[in-house]
């Protein structure tokens, strides 16, 4: 009761609620097959972990200032000691989440094995990320140093998550790995899919509503700039009329290609090494390499062919 002797619970009709709300869980609109309830990963553990990961990959940027050759590898070691516990424990999680079946000491072993595998690739996953701001610096005139883009580039933000979410994708850890590409998502207005093959030497320029898509494939030295989307034309079924899930359906962009802002690049299309593709352009066909397109033409940068 509250201090005008009204009932709170009678004054929403909570009971009537609450009993609908079963029905639909569990009778109209029911979206989980029977099974154990289990707790999905945690967004915010993984964002403290991704922090984590990328302090130790570039300790004197998004660790301490003050490291020297004395404690930087205690500092490195104790971060990826919390960071690859806590991310183990998220891998777990997910791969019971979207199980029917029960618990079972393989998958705690299957979560281990993967979890130490994702760790052997950080000092590549590194040299490709080295190879990306490295880009990012020779791109964009406006790039002072490589402090500057590491912490705060929107698009460097974008591509050291993807470099990591796309391992654990490849791995199987494909729920985690979409969570943490959704930070990134959060953080900075680009969105990748992890799936997405995307090679070293990447840069994206400004990224605001950048969009690349699950089985996009791209090369090595590509440039993109905002508001480029990398997407589906349209979508595979079966012979039921259901959605064939993973096929081929985003372009493939070759090496050495600038997709300037606002492009929209659709279909398993392949954009030809060294190609330039204009802003605001739409585009649903194959791109011969060394080609310039415009918002209605294409034309080879050598000249008329």
């Amino acid at each position: 009761m509250n201090d005008q002797g009204v009932n709170v619970e009678s004054r929403w009709r909570l009971d009537r609620i609450v009993a609908e709300l079963r029905k639909s869980r569990d009778v109209l609109h029911n979206i989980r097959q029977d099974g154990p309830i289990r707790r999905a990963p945690s967004r915010e553990a993984l964002e403290t972990i991704v922090d984590g990961l990328v302090e130790a990959i570039f300790p004197r940027h998004y660790g301490r200032s003050d490291l020297d050759t004395e404690n930087i590898d205690y500092f490195v070691g104790n971060a990826l000691n919390i960071a690859l516990n806590g991310l183990f424990e998220q891998v777990h999680r997910g791969s019971l989440f979207v199980s029917d079946g029960p618990a079972s000491d393989q998958a705690l072993q299957d979560a281990i094995e993967l979890t130490r595998t994702f760790a052997s690739t950080l000092p590549e996953t590194r040299g490709v990320l080295v190879s990306d701001l490295r880009a990012a610096f020779v791109g964009d005139p406006a790039a002072t140093s490589f402090p500057e883009i590491l912490i705060g580039y929107p698009g460097m933000t974008a591509i050291i998550h993807h470099r990591i979410a796309h391992v654990l994708y490849r791995l199987g850890a494909r729920l985690v790995a979409r969570l943490i590409a959704e930070i990134a998502h959060t953080k900075t207005g680009i969105d990748i899919h992890p799936g997405a093959d995307i090679g070293p030497s990447f840069f994206i320029d400004h990224g605001t509503g950048v969009v690349i898509g699950e089985t996009t494939v791209i090369g090595e030295r590509v440039r993109i700039y905002q508001a480029v989307t990398l997407g589906a034309r349209h979508f595979p079924t079966d012979n039921e009329g259901n959605i064939v899930k993973g096929a081929a359906r985003h372009p493939v962009v070759e090496d050495d290609v600038i997709i300037y802002a606002g492009a929209t690049i659709l279909g398993r299309i392949v954009i030809g090494q060294g190609s330039t593709i204009g802003g605001n352009v739409w585009l649903t066909e194959d791109v011969p390499p060394n080609s310039f397109v415009t918002q209605a033409t294409v034309r080879s940068k050598a000249g008329p062919r």
